[in-house]
């Protein structure tokens, strides 16, 4: 595969599932009922839908980045920032830029600008990876 600086990938389209929020609040064992609560939410006034944790949204970008490299064990770095909330039901997608390649015994590592863009709204989580691809 040819990978070169300024090449933009991006991933599928992914509805926002609140069921699967609430199954991960409590695999996380995580007692922020804005995840599960609607009525926590709207006492917050941030609306009717509950919140998704971080952890599913950079998963969101992560996924993008090994179905591209071909596998979760090459993304050998990542680091984000978190920028927005992103709500039950919204859709969001994956992206990101290649910023660098640098070639080695084993492969190509690609350096990327990535972000989870909100449907309608604005970008949620920004920040850096490393790939390992193959020659």
């Amino acid at each position: 595969m040819t990978v070169a600086v300024g090449q933009v990938v991006t991933g599928r389209d992914m509805i926002v599932d609140p069921g699967r929020m609430k199954t991960m609040a409590a695999l996380l064992a995580d007692p922020n009922p804005i995840h599960w609560d609607t009525r926590a939410v709207a006492e917050l006034g941030l609306g009717d839908a509950p919140v998704n944790q971080g952890p599913l949204n950079m998963g969101y970008i992560q996924t993008m980045l090994a179905e591209w490299a071909g596998g979760r064990d090459r993304i050998r770095e990542f680091r984000c920032r978190f920028l927005g909330n992103v709500f039950g039901g919204q859709t969001v997608r994956a992206g990101a830029e290649v910023t660098g390649v640098d070639d080695g015994p084993d492969g190509c590592l690609v350096r990327c600008a990535v972000w989870l863009d909100v449907e309608g709204s604005d970008r949620a989580m920004s920040g850096t990876a490393t790939v390992l691809m193959e020659k």
